[in-house]
């Protein structure tokens, strides 16, 4: 056994010393299991489901200036020779992130909330810092790693075996996200890209205050140091502030640009928020004004909604439920596509009806695996449960799906029960007819402080400290005549 076990060892030390690779950025050794030709496939594979779940945004100027300045960044990082692609995607929440290979992305909840190209270019930079930096190769490294060497674990103590599939998990999850440290070197890496391209880099700091009340607005509150993987935002600040004047004096950077008002204008009628026409909750009800459907989200039930589905959860994450487009030409082979595709057994199902539409109600277990047929009973976890709706409606087969583990099913099946049977056909015509809000760009004619000038553009006052978070300003901040602002319109 101990053999065994040195064995194991020693070939994780001989894949150790034969998989590091010079660092880009850093220039030292860093164990990598992933060529660049790896991470270029990696890239590939992602990028056409990433565009699939989100979508992208329909603006021309927005998509050629986040490919113009990507590409103008990427000729003066540390890996050049990569072909990148930049995009916009179509999500209202304040995102942007990289896949290895090249391919960076940023949504249109982000591009809103940026007040100068200075905050953009610096923000672009921390993403292309991922990228030049293999972050994500070496994440996917360190996780092939842990598998190397829990395997030599698990040959040395039959005990540790027994949680081998848990282990495993575990080991996947603690490389999961970027840590601190790549987040602090991303931002560095932010900070040198976009002082080279000639923007001021101190701006990017400004965006960090953004995020950061957006944050607490959002009830999240502020983001503890030591319970996050990103560093607080505060301590950004004031880091990426000394960053910004480093660079400055060492590369004697002078007219660095911010580029406040090009990069305002060209957000005039960017959608903000949820857009209508993908679908929206009102008062606990989803809508789908151009698929002409609505059905309830249970009380007190989270919601992500995307191009590819709708999901929803309880707080307690017990459960979870999902409206896709089912596969199939008929009912029951739509039914049987997913149950095959999600190793599922159908233990019951009846042809219904719902409001008058002709559906298929199943209720399935979790397929018995094999290798867990080996392991003693107590030490398996419970198999999954799951109510699915099969449902014909405007040459579509819709599926509803609630899934939980079998001991919880029927504690969650009269919320399953209820949202697929209230699935129904919209005819309301003000939800049909729904318009998103855009933002509107507007030069101030009047100087006061921007809770004044909010007023003067009819902005209600419960959306006063959300359009302040907008404009990176504060309600009591002085604007002079003919600045621009944005405010958000239907």
């Amino acid at each position: 056994m101990k053999k065994l076990f040195s064995c194991s060892l020693a070939t994780a030390v001989i894949l150790l010393f034969n998989s590091c690779a010079t660092n880009p950025v850093t220039g030292k050794r860093d164990i990598n299991f992933v060529s660049e030709e790896q991470e270029v496939a990696m890239g590939l594979q992602a990028d056409p489901a990433i565009v699939a779940q989100f979508g992208l945004v329909q603006n021309p100027t927005l998509q050629r200036f986040i490919q113009e300045k990507g590409s103008q960044m990427a000729a003066i990082s540390h890996r050049p020779n990569l072909k990148y692609e930049f995009k916009i995607v179509d999500s209202p929440v304040l995102n942007a992130f990289a896949v290895p290979g090249g391919f960076v992305y940023f949504t249109r909840g982000i591009m809103a909330h940026f007040n100068s190209e200075a905050q953009f270019a610096g923000v672009l930079g921390h993403e292309i810092g991922h990228i030049t930096a293999r972050h994500s190769a070496q994440q996917q490294s360190k996780s092939t790693l842990a598998q190397v060497l829990l395997m030599g674990g698990m040959i040395a103590s039959p005990t540790l075996a027994q949680y081998g599939n848990e282990l495993s998990q575990g080991a996947g999850l603690l490389f999961l996200k970027f840590g601190r440290d790549d987040e602090r070197q991303s931002d560095e890496l932010g900070v040198e890209y976009s002082t080279k391209i000639g923007y001021d880099a101190s701006h990017m700091a400004d965006f960090f205050q953004t995020l950061q009340r957006q944050s607490q607005q959002s009830g999240q509150g502020e983001i503890p140091t030591f319970l996050s993987s990103h560093p607080n935002p505060g301590d950004r600040y004031n880091t990426v502030h000394q960053l910004a004047d480093q660079w400055q004096k060492q590369t004697n950077a002078t007219n660095l640009k911010e580029g406040r008002d090009s990069y305002l204008r060209m957000l005039e009628g960017l959608i903000y928020g949820e857009d209508p026409k993908q679908g929206f909750v009102e008062n606990s009800i989803f809508y789908h004004p151009e698929l002409k459907f609505q059905f309830p989200i249970p009380a007190g039930w989270q919601h992500q909604n995307s191009p590819q589905q709708v999901q929803m959860a309880p707080q307690d994450g017990k459960a979870m439920m999902f409206l896709r487009l089912a596969q199939g030409t008929s009912l029951e082979a739509a039914a049987q596509k997913m149950l095959t595709d999600n190793q599922l057994q159908a233990i019951e199902s009846k042809q219904v009806t719902v409001n008058g539409l002709p559906a298929l109600a199943v209720i399935s277990q979790q397929a018995p695996q094999q290798q867990q047929q080996q392991q003693a009973q107590q030490q398996q976890a419970p198999p999954i449960q799951a109510l699915s709706y099969f449902i014909q409606y405007g040459g579509n087969i819709y599926n509803i799906t609630g899934v939980t583990a079998a001991t919880d099913f029927n504690t969650y099946f009269p919320a399953f029960s209820a949202t697929a049977t209230n699935f129904r056909q919209l005819t309301d015509q003000e939800k049909i007819n729904r318009k998103p809000e855009v933002v509107r760009i507007k030069t101030v004619k009047t100087p006061g402080t921007l809770q004044q000038v909010l007023q003067t553009y009819n902005v209600p006052s419960k959306r006063f400290d959300e359009m302040a978070i907008l404009n990176g300003m504060q309600l009591t901040d002085r604007i002079a005549a003919n600045t621009l602002i944005k405010v958000v319109e239907k």
